[in-house]
């Protein structure tokens, strides 16, 4: 019976003299308290978001996971910058069709090359062996 209440009575002293130590019990502090880490945007704010970029983002982490007012702010400007990507291809693309549509109906050779000269009725199309002509613009001829 006497090991008994010696062993509760050290286990009891063992579990406070833990307990204050790691409250800090005493006049100095033990555990410091940690700053919590803050979403530092990597993302750059006066260029485009760009592949490395979101490949480098790291969140950091809280208790139960990632904070998310940090994911939230992550993915909003990942939407932001995609819808204006997204909005400047329309742009660039209606831009596009239009010239093509007024090419077309004005006739124009939307093939033709700079510094071409336009074809004339008497000329005849040049074959694929015929040498007669000398090379084609552009082309160094090969000996």
């Amino acid at each position: 019976m006497r090991v008994f209440w010696f062993l509760l009575l050290t286990m009891v002293v063992v579990v406070t003299a833990v307990t204050l130590a790691v409250v800090g019990g005493g006049g100095s502090a033990v555990l410091q308290d940690v700053e919590p880490q803050r979403f530092t945007d990597p993302l750059p704010a006066t260029r485009p978001v760009g592949r490395a970029d979101v490949e480098a983002l790291r969140l950091p982490m809280a208790a139960r996971g990632y904070r998310m007012a940090d994911v939230d702010e992550a993915l909003s400007r990942l939407g932001a910058e995609l819808a204006e990507r997204d909005a400047r291809i329309a742009e660039l693309e209606s831009a596009l069709a239009g010239a093509q549509a007024s090419a077309v109906s004005t006739g124009a050779d939307l093939f033709k090359q700079p510094g071409d000269r336009p074809a004339e009725p008497g000329d005849r199309p040049a074959e694929p062996g015929d040498r007669s002509a000398g090379p084609a613009r552009g082309e160094d001829e090969v000996r």
